[in-house]
């Protein structure tokens, strides 16, 4: 969904990593669009040599020759501007600016073909309390809504990392509903004071413009939870043509601790800091409330990712995220989220049998479950099932189209096993992941491509965020069940020099 930056003959797409002149491919390298684009976003204003360089070797010391060397290729590619003057111009001893004028163009995203089912996104509700700490609560009922409604059988629902991409955001309902591949649309806005709370909410036809349900509803937060299964029971009536309660979930009898699972939810794909802040609050919500299914799962899998940030799960911590895990599952064995995550932790302790009947049990609950089928693309590559895979992995971004991290790297791991050595690299520079633990998968792409200096340059960023990283522990402790799968990978590791 980025942003194109159209000036003269040239049109830069930052997140496609692309730049045309006249329509027309030119070949430009990859510091090169860095430096490009960290320039046209911001026309007129002058970047410091500093701010350029972190731009262009991210995490890395590098002379200020390299930039020079760059900006002056920069230059030689773009020619002369309209007047005869140059795109970038040096400001002495600070840094540069571009000159041009700049047209912001917007996404080019194609729209995406309808399922063969109803299909729907819920909009992330809007806060319209006067407390903006509320902005959670509202993002929580979003959610909540998202996950009753992709229970449902017969409905297609876009995950919530998808559908909260356009939040806060001026668009129209048909071209989300567009980009998103989807018809129905579900909006409202959500105020929670004294007590009470005050939901408006519509579902709308995308494509003719038409208002199908619309109500409010003025209830005691205690209601929440009914609140939330009356919409969703409506929603259903009028896609489906019957009216049907959702299946029964597993609530939290403590709206303090539902409090603090959600606030919790917004810090999982972020960095480590955030996944210690949202350790405290998941510990102290199930404190509150021992029986509550989603707490669990959610700091079972923050056990997990906690230490992923530092090279794996520690045994003592991959122990108590199972525990966690399978807690979930005792106390909500219908949540298809408590399931995949249950089979995953199973699947890393090789325990594959019951790791495969768990993610197909998560699968019969929520075919919608985008996450899911993200976690089985991880799994089933391992195993050298690598065309099964790249299945499920683009059945994820089409439930997601516009994912966390982890999808990219699942997604560039999936095309290094397949040989697709050049997509790997695409997916892995993207500005989801580049910063992230991929950078292995990366690394291994580009030295596969005989790109070692590329290759060992991603490899050393790698190691300044995973000094501890080896290729020995790592392949001893993730679930490979090809040699030939593991043996691939190993050879890229080494070929890219990572120890």
């Amino acid at each position: 969904m980025g942003l194109r930056f159209a000036f003269g003959p040239f049109v830069l797409d930052p997140a496609a990593g692309t730049l045309l002149r006249n329509g027309d491919p030119v070949a430009v390298g990859h510091r090169g669009l860095k430096l490009l684009a960290a320039l046209v976003g911001r026309p007129g204003e002058i970047l410091g040599k500093a701010e350029l360089m972190d731009a262009a070797w991210p995490g890395r010391a590098v002379e200020e020759g390299n930039l020079t060397v760059q900006i002056a290729q920069l230059r030689k590619l773009l020619g002369p501007a309209a007047g005869g003057g140059e795109w970038i111009s040096t400001v002495p001893r600070v840094g540069y600016r571009f000159t041009g004028v700049i047209n912001q163009l917007g996404a080019t995203r194609k729209a995406l073909p309808l399922p063969d089912k109803p299909s729907i996104s819920v909009l992330p509700f809007v806060n319209i309390s006067n407390d903006p700490e509320q902005d959670a609560f509202a993002d929580g009922l979003t959610q909540d809504l998202i996950t009753d409604l992709s229970r449902m059988p017969g409905l297609f629902v876009i995950a919530r990392n998808s559908a909260f991409a356009y939040k806060g955001k001026a668009m129209d309902g048909r071209g989300i509903a567009e980009e998103l591949g989807v018809r129905y649309l579900l909006e409202g806005s959500a105020r929670r004071a004294a007590g009470r709370v005050r939901i408006n909410a519509q579902l709308v036809d995308a494509m003719s413009g038409a208002h199908l349900w619309a109500e409010r509803f003025d209830r005691s937060l205690e209601d929440i939870f009914a609140v939330q299964d009356e919409v969703t029971g409506k929603i259903v009536e009028a896609l489906l043509g019957r009216l049907r309660a959702p299946p029964p979930r597993n609530r939290p009898t403590s709206i303090e601790a539902y409090d603090l699972c959600v606030r919790a939810r917004r810090l999982m794909d972020d960095t480590p800091q955030s996944a210690q802040e949202a350790h405290l609050m998941l510990t102290r919500a199930i404190s509150l409330d021992p029986d509550y299914a989603e707490a669990h799962r959610w700091l079972a899998i923050n056990h997990w990712m906690g230490w992923v940030h530092s090279g794996g799960p520690t045994e003592s911590a991959r122990s108590l995220a199972l525990q966690l895990a399978r807690r979930a599952v005792a106390l909500d064995p219908e949540d298809a989220g408590c399931r995949w995550i249950l089979a995953y932790l199973l699947a890393y302790e090789r325990c594959f049998i019951e790791a495969d009947a768990e993610f197909a049990k998560a699968i019969e609950l929520d075919p919608n479950e985008a996450d899911t089928f993200a976690a089985l693309s991880d799994i089933a590559v391992l195993a050298g099932r690598v065309g099964e895979g790249l299945e499920h992995i683009a059945k994820a971004f089409r439930l997601n189209p516009f994912p966390a991290s982890w999808d990219y790297l699942t997604l560039g791991q999936a095309q290094y096993a397949a040989g697709e050595y050049e997509a790997a690299v695409e997916t892995l520079r993207r500005d989801e992941t580049y910063r992230t633990s991929s950078r292995r998968f990366l690394a291994a792409s580009l030295a596969q491509l005989g790109r070692l200096e590329e290759a060992r340059g991603e490899a050393e960023l790698f190691l300044v965020a995973n000094p501890h990283f080896s290729t020995r522990h790592w392949a001893a402790t993730e679930p490979f069940r090809d040699a030939g799968t593991l043996a691939h990978f190993v050879e890229g590791y080494r070929k890219a020099g990572l120890p």
